[in-house]
Parts: C-alpha cells; sequence; structure tokens
C-alpha cells in the first residue's frame, strides 16, 4: 500500500529563493512539488511557517570503516548523518588499510553499498608512496585524492611538507586535490620547543602555538601557488585561520573557481580562550585559534 504524505504551504528553500508551495510524498520519496489537491489517503501536514531544506553534503567525513569499527561503521555514521540531515558524504581515506590503492577504495564503495542510509563517495589516498602508482591511473575518474588522515599512519604524510611531491602531483592530476593544510616540519619544530619546557605533559592550550597559524598559511598558500600554476583543482579542507582566508578569490563566481575550501563548526565557534575551560576536548587537526 502507497503511503502518502502532503506537505501544505511549506517554505522551500532552494538556489538562493524561498517558494510557498506543496509537496508530495509517496512511499517516502518526494512524488510531485506545486499546488496539489489534498489526495483522501495522505496524512496532511500544515507547513505554514516551516521550512524545507535540501540535504546536506558534508564533504569531509571518518566514517572508520574499515579497519576501526569499534568507534563506527558506515551504518552507524551515515544512521547519525542523515538524523542530521546530511543526505550526502565523503568519506576520507585514513581508514585501515589507508586507502591507497583502487582494490581498497573499490572495497569501500562494496562496502557502502550495502550498509549506508545516505548517498556516499570516497577520496582516493595519495601521499610519497603511492603517488607514482596513482598517476599511472586515469585520475580524472577519481572524486578527488586527498592527503587528510594519512599523516596519523606515519609521519611525512603530508603533501605540504614534500614540495616535489606536491608540484608532481598539481601537474599531472586531474581531479579534485583535497589538502589538509599544514606544514609538518614548522609544527614539529614548535612541539619541539614546547617538549623542553613541559615534558610529555604540554597543556592543551598550546595546541594551536604547535599547530601555528604560520604552518597553515605557509601550506596554504604553497599549494594555491602550484594550483594556478598548473590550473589545477584545489580544495583546501577545514581552514582555520583568518590568514589564510585573504589568499582565496571572491570576484568570481563559484562555479567558476578551481580552488575553493571550507570551514568547520568548531573552527568558527570556539577560539584559543576556551582551552582554559575545555581542555583537549576541543584538541582538533588544524587546531582551534584565535
Amino acid at each position: 500500500m502507497t503511503k502518502k504524505t502532503l506537505l501544505k504551504n511549506i517554505g522551500i528553500v532552494n538556489e538562493g529563493s524561498v517558494i510557498k508551495a506543496d509537496i508530495l510524498i509517496e512511499n517516502g520519496l518526494i512524488a510531485k512539488i506545486g499546488h496539489i489537491e489534498s489526495p483522501n489517503d495522505a496524512k496532511i501536514i500544515d507547513g505554514i511557517g516551516k521550512y524545507v531544506l535540501p540535504g546536506i553534503i558534508d564533504g569531509q567525513v571518518h566514517f572508520r570503516e574499515p579497519g576501526l569499527t569499534h568507534k563506527g561503521d558506515l551504518y552507524s555514521e551515515s544512521k547519525a548523518a542523515v538524523a542530521g540531515g546530511v543526505t550526502s558524504f565523503i568519506d576520507m581515506p585514513n581508514t585501515v588499510p589507508n586507502v591507497l590503492s583502487v582494490d581498497i577504495l573499490e572495497e569501500k564503495y562494496r562496502l557502502a553499498s550495502e550498509k549506508s542510509l545516505a548517498n556516499f563517495g570516497f577520496f582516493m589516498g595519495v601521499n610519497g608512496d603511492n603517488l607514482d602508482e596513482v598517476l599511472k591511473l586515469d585520475t580524472s575518474k577519481f572524486l578527488a585524492v586527498s592527503d587528510d588522515g594519512l599523516y596519523f599512519t606515519k609521519k611525512g604524510n603530508l603533501l605540504a611538507d614534500n614540495p616535489q611531491t606536491l608540484e608532481k602531483l598539481f601537474a599531472n592530476c586531474k581531479s579534485i586535490i583535497a589538502i589538509h593544510s599544514e606544514k609538518e616540519q614548522i609544527v614539529e619544530e614548535n612541539e619541539n620547543l614546547f617538549r623542553e619546557k613541559y615534558g610529555e605533559a604540554v597543556p592543551a592550550e598550546c595546541h594551536p602555538l604547535i599547530r601555528s597559524e604560520k604552518a597553515c598559511y605557509e601550506a596554504t598558500k604553497q599549494a594555491i601557488d602550484l594550483a594556478n600554476k598548473y590550473k589545477a583543482k584545489l580544495h583546501i579542507l577545514h581552514l582555520s585561520t583568518e590568514a589564510e582566508t585573504h589568499l582565496f578569490r571572491n570576484d568570481i563566481p563559484l562555479e567558476e573557481k578551481n580552488i575553493t575550501t571550507e570551514v568547520s563548526v568548531h573552527h568558527l565557534w570556539f577560539s584559543d580562550e576556551d582551552y582554559a575551560r575545555l581542555g583537549i576536548l576541543i584538541k582538533w587537526n588544524p587546531a582551534i585559534k584565535t
């Protein structure tokens, strides 16, 4: 039996405007939008004063499958996403094993096709170890390539710290290049200074001084310069400093941009003053800063 729900006179937010209309839902799918006569067998919901928004696309998630499913898997995390209005996600490559080959990438797509409750996509992981193999492939077929999270596997996996590797990638990759934009060399130098002072018990409020504005800014500027040089597609993940925002162009339409970024909510909501109150509860990479 077909289950029908009719949303009457609701505000539909889409493409920069709001229109008042009715939405007919049949068996969980939108069947019609417009001015609709109420079917006799439909549940009617008064939408006056309410709004319907498009599903959110979360362009960077860590859903932990395969290899880390004690934390969460494709089913549990996509279920949480859908509950919050996220209908599409793109998962990062730092699952176990890291997504450094097409076989592993295809296995994640297979798992998601069986378990995910939302639309899905996956980044191909890229670092100094697999770059040559990745560039032998038709990179235009990838949704995007990324180094995000791979630095947890071993030091040196951040592309920003390997100028030759980074330049080779930008010169030859035909898909979007999405990077975690920090210079690990600067981070390590800062970390050593604070460990000399505090030992292993470095206070949480030192985190933004270790993973500093300079580490972020220099990495982002380097990547943008290379993207412009090779006319490559670049996305800077989770921008965390005001200084970096001035490196991006806002004088052209979004659809014409090859270089983009986004900001995570926690980098907007918290500041370095909150470490005294929340400590390691707000310890992220890149760090919460001023």
